[in-house]
């Protein structure tokens, strides 16, 4: 796959940065534009329209997901842990497009609630054979989730967001559980 313009990705980073900041209504064209640093013709040599727009962000997402699940499956530590080490990534390129990509479905937008919940799927089917079975698997997503929700928090010094001895602690008990 040959990579996009810069232009392109320039585009794809001021609409990321823009969804996660101000949400789905302040991320216009013209505002995609301005804060990219093209002209509005530019922008739309690479994203003909808003729903264009959309879904170049989406298909970054799922490129993003693919190189995560490919990380997940093949990491040394074993998948959960990988998985849920993981889990507290803030910032980082998927973590940035999954919020941008969340600010779209809670505008109401279907295809990123889809998107979203194909990630989901394509994470749960990357840890399943990783664990004995579908409880031990919700244990771990849920876990997961618990984790990035806490961690997202604007203050993370009163979180319940385990690090170092307490997170290698974690990461144990959820294999121990999980993997039998």
């Amino acid at each position: 796959m040959s990579r996009p313009p810069r232009a392109r990705d320039l585009v794809l980073d001021a609409y990321e940065e823009i969804l996660i900041a101000g949400g789905e209504r302040a991320a216009t064209m013209d505002a995609a534009a301005r804060a990219a640093g093209v002209s509005k013709g530019g922008l739309l040599y690479h994203f003909a329209s808003k729903e264009a727009l959309e879904a170049g962000l989406i298909g970054r997402l799922n490129d993003l997901v693919d190189e995560d699940v490919v990380a997940i499956t093949t990491a040394e530590e074993g998948a959960v842990a990988h998985y849920l080490r993981t889990s507290v990534l803030v910032g980082d390129p998927l973590d940035r497009a999954m919020l941008a990509v969340s600010r779209l479905a809670q505008g109401g937008s279907a295809p990123a609630s889809t998107a979203l919940k194909e990630m989901r799927q394509r994470w749960a089917e990357a840890v399943r054979p990783h664990v004995r079975d579908d409880a031990a698997l919700d244990l771990v997503l849920l876990v997961s989730d618990g984790l990035y929700f806490n961690n997202m928090l604007e203050d993370r010094s009163d979180t319940l967001v385990p690090t170092g001895a307490a997170m290698d602690a974690l990461v144990r008990l959820v294999e121990e559980l999980s993997i039998g």
